[in-house]
């Protein structure tokens, strides 16, 4: 996957953390450091946005939509 350079602005607080982790060797450097957590940030909301649309969802009418056209069906299955 390609990269692309930007500049980011942090507060040196954030700053000082960051480079006390690379340098125990938690991350190669402060942009893999950064990479890891934007990506860790993104997935996390795109976990959240969809449960929330899950919870959109109706129990009953997602049950009606999966059985929608098994009756015809049910009736060629064998009994067991």
């Amino acid at each position: 996957m390609s990269s692309a350079k930007i500049a980011i602005t942090l507060e040196e607080k954030t700053l000082h953390r960051l480079d006390r982790l690379v340098k125990a060797r938690v991350f190669a450097n402060r942009s893999k450091a950064i990479q890891d957590a934007v990506a860790e940030k993104l997935e996390k909301l795109e976990r959240n946005r969809l449960a929330i649309e899950c919870a959109k969802l109706s129990p009953e009418m997602e049950k009606t939509y999966a059985e929608e056209g098994m009756d015809e069906e049910l009736k060629l299955w064998p009994e067991y």
